[in-house]
């Protein structure tokens, strides 16, 4: 196991380096997404191509909101939702947000008039997976108590995303993210039960999918997409198939599937998560943050991560510093191996 730091510094940047690949192609349909892969990050070719307007190595609103949940960790000394909702104000009212979807940009625009935190999420049945997408540092700071863990993911959620499928996706990645970083499973089946046991009195449907997900372990990416296709877990896309939408509940079991399917392999992790389709940018920061956790930056292609950037400024060094900050504030309880 290695110790915090290494583990959420591999969270952070592993999530980076996916947000920004997936980017490439986010709300592509599967054969556009698909191409890219073949063509560009397997050829290899990673790293020659970027999202329109923006420079190579640009990542989302996914992995600056994980990046301001670390901040106010940082700046507070601990772990408080209020500094938090305040931080994510703060890169909204300066415009800063890169693609942020709608239900994170109307909660900020309530958290910018002053709204409080607990009011300002949507409410149901609105339910993207924008307070999932940067659950995964939460998870591996908590790693070693479970009951807080769980109680902070769900706490930032409320912050944009009120719906129980939010707030169940949130702790479900983190949870994740934990479990990935202290290497303490046997099998995807078990890594899956625990995470669905600690959502499931949250919300018992995003439970039911995380458990599914086992059933999908062993086939092909493709294979695995038409039984998600074919269950009508994602009713968002029910009449057709664009790839995954942006709804928590596929897309946190394709992030799931992506990473289980080969956990100490970061580049086909990312590689299944981008190729299926739809919302790229953020399965693959969600697997990403996974794989990362588990293996930490060294292994993860160091070109490529060293092209990282928020519109030229945080780049992967001050991420790692980031993390190695907050590691160190990390439960004083946590026994690392």
């Amino acid at each position: 196991m290695q110790d915090t730091a290494a583990s959420l510094a591999g969270c952070l940047i592993g999530q980076a380096l996916g947000d920004a690949l997936g980017f490439v192609v986010e709300s592509a349909p599967p054969e556009t997404a698909a191409d890219y892969v073949e063509c560009c990050l397997l050829a290899p070719r990673a790293g020659t191509r970027s999202h329109p307007g923006y420079d190579v190595g640009q990542y989302t609103d996914d992995t600056q909101l994980a990046r301001e949940l670390l901040r106010s960790i940082r700046e507070s000394a601990r772990w408080d939702p209020a500094s938090f909702a305040g931080h994510l104000a703060g890169l909204f009212r300066e415009n800063r947000a890169v693609c942020a979807g709608p239900g994170t940009r109307e909660s900020a625009g309530r958290l910018v008039a002053g709204i409080g935190w607990r009011e300002s999420g949507q409410p149901a049945p609105y339910a993207g997976n924008g307070s999932a997408m940067r659950a995964a540092p939460l998870g591996v700071f908590f790693r070693n108590d479970p009951a807080r863990m769980l109680d902070a993911a769900r706490d930032q959620s409320l912050v944009t995303h009120r719906d129980s499928r939010c707030v169940a996706g949130a702790m479900a990645v983190a949870g994740a993210a934990a479990l990935a970083s202290l290497r303490e499973w046997r099998t995807a089946d078990v890594f899956l039960e625990q995470v669905a046991v600690w959502v499931e009195d949250d919300d018992r449907s995003v439970a039911d999918a995380i458990r599914g997900v086992a059933a999908w372990i062993d086939l092909a990416p493709d294979e695995a997409a038409r039984r998600l296709h074919a269950s009508g877990l994602d009713s968002m896309y029910a009449d057709s198939w664009l790839g995954i939408s942006a709804f928590v509940t596929p897309s946190l079991a394709w992030s799931l599937y992506a990473f289980l399917r080969t956990p100490d392999d970061y580049w086909a992790t990312i590689c299944t998560a981008i190729g299926v389709g739809g919302d790229t940018d953020t399965m693959a920061a969600m697997a990403g943050a996974m794989s990362g956790a588990r293996l930490g930056v060294d292994v993860l292609p160091a070109d490529l991560v060293s092209k990282l950037h928020d519109r030229g400024d945080w780049k992967a060094p001050e991420l790692v510093a980031l993390a190695h900050d907050c590691a160190a504030l990390a439960p004083a309880f946590a026994h690392d191996g």
